[in-house]
């Protein structure tokens, strides 16, 4: 659903560049960032894997760079190659990074792209350690922000003792960004059923294990809410919203399939006040569970980066977090308005199988609301066709194998747990310790 009416007017001599690294052409999000700023007037620039995205098919997209990329390069050449798209445009554009790799890599080469590019500066190390799971972690623990209980196991060894005295099921993530894309020891979040199991996985972790062994939260006594918010240079939120997800695919550990703005100051709070003492600026998309059984909301992840449901929020001026972090770059004033509660978010390829799989299980999720205000679909706009056949394209074969795959991997885990686009080219590129690992086990408080 497109939301044109506006109360506010941006700079369209600043463009926007979508920055993405890796190989993961349908990604709803980088469209939505187009059409987002797009709709506005904001002359909008994309990296994308080749000229048959979504991305690269959007209307309002003015120029595309296919440049493949797979997240292992040496980030000395991303950002020669950065650069030089910078020079392809000719002024300076605000980035938008979709994923990690690429907000890391703008955090820790600012000086250098900053010539170029409009962007939040932060502290150059910090976007790495929020999107490490041991950096976050520590961070959490540092200033009292509720987490799962995690350990960082050094070797073999040390997950043995750990298998010996902790309390099952028990989940296994890889501790770095990066390291899904480089050597990953996971395969994305790992539910694992019982200590013999944990222990002839570790024997292919090699002799230092990169993963995290994390409590689990089990979903019947849990609810997964989601804060999309932008932050000045003083960490200051000028655009801070709240929702709870509905489904996502795989089930319960995958992308939001399904999700609703609902308001809950409490966790904005707790949000906003986290973002203020770690001192980040910029888009946040941060996974919150809140456990029934002790009352806390628990901090899963927080990706320092626009999350690719971002358009499930937007207030009442026509403010999402996109367009906050445009307007505060370009010394325009972020309007305040209240979000828009009870607005639905629906991801058309996956939602469908997620719904299914959820009427099996019988979740359901108290704070949804019963009937949504509105809804805002991921690849269907009326003003902007070419995204959503395109995105049928590529998911009808291989995309259609691939979510197969998903779905047995959803039932193992079930088990255990009883306008046209002008070519804008660019040369492509080739191919501290953390805490003490204690198990958690005995009563829970």
């Amino acid at each position: 659903m497109a939301r044109s009416s506006t109360a506010f007017a941006v700079d369209r001599t600043v463009p926007g560049l979508i920055v993405k690294i890796g190989d993961y052409p349908l990604h709803h999000g980088g469209v939505g960032a187009i059409r987002s700023l797009g709709r506005l007037g904001v002359p909008m620039y994309a990296i994308t894997e080749d000229r048959f995205t979504p991305a690269a098919t959007s209307r309002y997209l003015h120029g595309r760079c296919v440049w493949p990329t797979t997240g292992r390069e040496d980030p000395q050449q991303l950002v020669e190659v950065l650069l030089r798209i910078g020079k392809r445009i000719g002024r300076p554009a605000v980035l938008i990074p979709t994923d990690e790799e690429a907000a890391v890599l703008i955090g820790e080469y600012a000086d250098v792209l900053g010539s170029h590019f409009l962007f939040p500066r932060t502290e150059a190390g910090l976007p790495r350690r929020l999107a490490s799971k041991q950096g976050l972690y520590e961070l959490c623990v540092e200033h009292g922000i509720p987490s799962p209980a995690s350990v960082f196991p050094e070797s073999l060894s040390d997950i043995e003792d750990f298998a010996a005295r902790a309390r099952f099921p028990v989940v296994a993530k890889n501790r770095e960004a990066f390291q899904r894309r480089r050597h990953p020891s996971v395969a994305g979040t790992t539910l694992i059923a019982g200590p013999d199991q944990l222990v002839g996985l570790a024997r292919d972790w090699g002799t230092r294990p990169d993963v995290i062994l994390q409590e689990y939260l089990p979903r019947e006594e849990a609810e997964d809410w989601i804060v999309h918010a932008y932050f000045d240079a003083d960490s200051t939120a000028l655009s801070l919203f709240t929702g709870v997800k509905v489904r996502s695919w795989p089930p319960h550990a995958g992308m939001t399939a399904c999700a609703y703005v609902v308001d809950n100051p409490e966790l904005a709070e707790l949000t906003a006040q986290f973002v203020k003492r770690v001192g980040f600026s910029g888009i946040v998309d941060l996974d919150w569970r809140y456990d029934r059984r002790d009352g806390a909301y628990k901090l899963l992840d927080f990706n320092p980066r626009m999350g690719a449901q971002f358009r499930l929020f937007e207030n009442e001026a026509g403010i999402d977090v996109v367009r906050a972090q445009h307007l505060d770059l370009t010394g325009r004033k972020v309007p305040e308005a209240e979000q828009r509660a009870g607005q639905r978010f629906v991801v058309e390829n996956i939602d469908l199988p997620a719904l299914l799989a959820y009427r099996r299980s019988g979740y359901t999720t108290p704070h949804a609301p019963s009937r949504a205000t509105g809804t805002e679909l991921a690849w269907l706009a009326a003003d902007d066709l070419k995204p959503f056949f395109t995105m049928l394209a590529r998911f009808v074969g291989p995309g259609a194998r691939h979510l197969v795959e998903l779905r047995r991997a959803s039932r193992r885990a079930r088990a255990m747990n009883g306008g046209s686009v002008r070519p804008f080219p660019a040369r492509a590129v080739g191919g501290t310790a953390g805490p003490a690992a204690t198990p958690w086990g005995g009563e829970r408080t």
